[in-house]
């Protein structure tokens, strides 16, 4: 209460606000907005994170232009992924503490609440102590690549569920696209699985970063016969495929798959549709598995949380141009410039720092 000229004047409460970024229409990156908000409260199993570290995956600006459908809410901030610490928890909420450091998945699925906004508000199931030892940039990275690349590895007939050192020991995988985030989380996971990895690039830049990230044979696929290639380094075939383009890949992938292959198709590069030759794929009982990360199912994804977790706090998933996947870097204003990159096919990770 103030006194002013000898008048009270009682003053309410000026509310806690934070910058965000939001659109309330779908359409080309002009729709974002950069505005002020008010710091949302967490209710029943919610938790709300200061965010450091905003990741942005090909899903968000497909969201945010319409792609994927039209808005189920009146405002919406986008960007599924990040990383920060945790500012506030709401009723029920068990196993998370003010302070903890924390990477998130899916922050935006259902929900209007992305991580391009200071604090954001996320259903405590996608909230993930991230360790000590790992960086906010990891975290922010983890997310839509690396747990669709666990998902694409852990879905084969006689593979495991799980993934830990050892788990894809004498198993050989092909991850198509090597120098994308999934192909790069791909390499990575397999690899540290004890897997033989071989991935295929379109150029030596490509090759560097697919060779960075732990690959063990680079294939350009523009420059000779891949088929013969991938046949050299894996005689009896590849027992597991990583796709990002079904259509162009699938007489290679019917080329170079062993018995019992199975080919994990997480995106459609090239093309809608694609068609099968069913001899070379009935001879080697191949199975084909598609892979969403939104519909894979709760205990899909909290195996994957949990054994992209420990990897990276193995040192498995590092980022950055060393580790094969270079950074690009966005202030929170830039938030359209951030998901302009990522429509436009920008190599590496582009984050946004907040």
């Amino acid at each position: 209460m103030n006194s002013v000229a000898g008048i009270s004047v009682t003053r309410a409460p000026v509310a806690p606000s934070m910058k965000a970024i939001r659109y309330t229409r779908t359409g080309d990156s002009s729709v974002l907005t950069l505005e002020d908000r008010d710091i949302p409260e967490p209710g029943p199993g919610e938790v709300r994170v200061k965010v450091a570290v905003s990741g942005v995956n090909p899903t968000d600006w497909k969201n945010r232009s319409g792609a994927t459908g039209e808005l189920a809410f009146d405002e919406v901030s986008p960007n599924q992924d990040g990383a920060g610490t945790v500012d506030a928890t709401g009723p029920g909420v068990e196993g998370l503490a003010n302070g903890d450091r924390v990477w998130l998945y899916l922050s935006q699925y259902q929900r209007p609440s992305g991580t391009a906004q200071e604090y954001t508000v996320v259903s405590a199931d996608h909230v993930v102590r991230l360790p000590e030892n790992v960086s906010f940039d990891v975290g922010a990275s983890l997310g839509v690549p690396a747990m669709t690349a666990h998902r694409a590895l852990t879905v084969s007939e006689d593979g495991p569920t799980r993934l830990h050192p050892s788990a894809l020991d004498g198993k050989t995988v092909l991850v198509a696209g090597g120098a994308g985030a999934v192909g790069h989380a791909a390499i990575q996971l397999a690899r540290w699985a004890g897997a033989t990895v071989v991935t295929t690039v379109s150029g030596p830049e490509k090759a560097a970063l697919a060779t960075a990230a732990g690959a063990h044979h680079v294939v350009n696929y523009k420059t000779g016969d891949a088929a013969s290639e991938i046949r050299a380094i894996a005689p009896n075939g590849v027992d597991l495929i990583v796709e990002v383009a079904p259509a162009q890949n699938a007489e290679l992938n019917a080329a170079v798959a062993a018995n019992r292959a199975s080919i994990a198709i997480y995106a459609n590069n090239g093309g809608d549709s694609f068609t099968l030759d069913i001899r070379p794929n009935m001879v080697t009982n191949a199975r084909y598995q598609f892979v969403l990360l939104y519909t894979v199912g709760a205990d899909a994804l909290k195996a994957a949380e949990e054994d992209v977790t420990a990897a990276a706090a193995a040192g498995v998933l590092e980022v950055g141009e060393d580790a094969g996947l270079p950074l690009h870097r966005f202030s929170l204003a830039d938030t359209a410039a951030a998901h302009d990159a990522v429509e436009n096919g920008t190599v590496g990770k582009v984050l946004i720092d907040l």
